[in-house]
């Protein structure tokens, strides 16, 4: 079978197939470690369903990303599926969601609801945490919601994610204007820690309804890319200036 057949074979496949998508990328040993403390996952959402349906959050950042029917968006720490449930309609039948995560009890609660609700555009994805394992030149649009600063690898996975984009690819993080810590990412160094791997800013909305802001980046094109042994870690001054 060639590597192209096989990830047609692979997207194809059912809910219940969580497994990888794509071979390994770079390891984590080539990165270097972030400067800031990184969160505890600590639950496979982040608020009330019912209070971000009433801001409308999914609907702000499919709107302010631009996501279309037909295209293939991955849902990078997927948890309970939020996002999925509400962006498969909008990607509609020809399109497809990729629901990645890394933690096992919230892929087998993930696989069972999405078989449940018949959703045949839903593709669930184990990853690792400095990589997604996304077939490469894979999607138009990723989304990262309330879990950046739970990513123990930033520059790995954000450098392994760059090659699953298709040129021009959008990606778009959610977080609060907080320390990590308090389980957010001060603007100013998600964009020094994106900018370290080749991201361009391309937005900041601070999202109505108090469910923090977004940041939309266009990933660099897999050569543009860094090699892993030269990039440095931002310095976190949030984190400091709080002690």
């Amino acid at each position: 079978m060639t590597r192209f057949a096989a990830i047609l074979l692979l997207l194809t496949l059912p809910a219940s197939a969580a497994e990888p998508l794509a071979p390994p990328g770079a390891p984590a040993e080539r990165f270097p470690k972030p400067d800031r403390p990184v969160a505890e996952i600590v639950a496979p959402q982040w608020a009330y369903e019912k209070e971000r349906d009433r801001a409308d959050e999914v609907g702000q950042v499919a709107r302010l990303m631009r996501i279309a029917p037909g295209e293939t968006v991955a849902d990078i720490g997927a948890g309970n599926g939020y996002y999925v449930f509400r962006l498969s309609p909008r990607v509609g039948p020809q399109g497809r969601i990729l629901a990645q995560d890394i933690t096992p009890d919230y892929l087998a609660d993930l696989e069972r609801r999405v078989s449940e609700a018949g959703l045949a555009n839903v593709t669930v994805v184990r990853g690792d945490a400095h990589d997604p394992r996304l077939p490469p030149g894979s999607v138009d649009a990723a989304v990262l919601v309330h879990m950046y600063h739970e990513i123990t690898q930033p520059f790995g996975l954000l450098w392994n994610l760059a090659a699953a984009m298709r040129p021009g690819g959008r990606v778009g993080i959610v977080d609060a204007d907080a320390i990590p810590s308090r389980h957010g990412t001060p603007p100013k160094l998600l964009r020094c820690e994106l900018a370290a791997v080749g991201y361009r800013e391309v937005s900041l909305t601070r999202l109505k309804g108090d469910v923090g802001y977004l940041a939309v980046f266009e990933a660099p094109a897999p050569d543009r890319r860094p090699e892993p042994e030269t990039i440095r870690p931002c310095r976190d001054e949030a984190t400091r200036a709080r002690r």
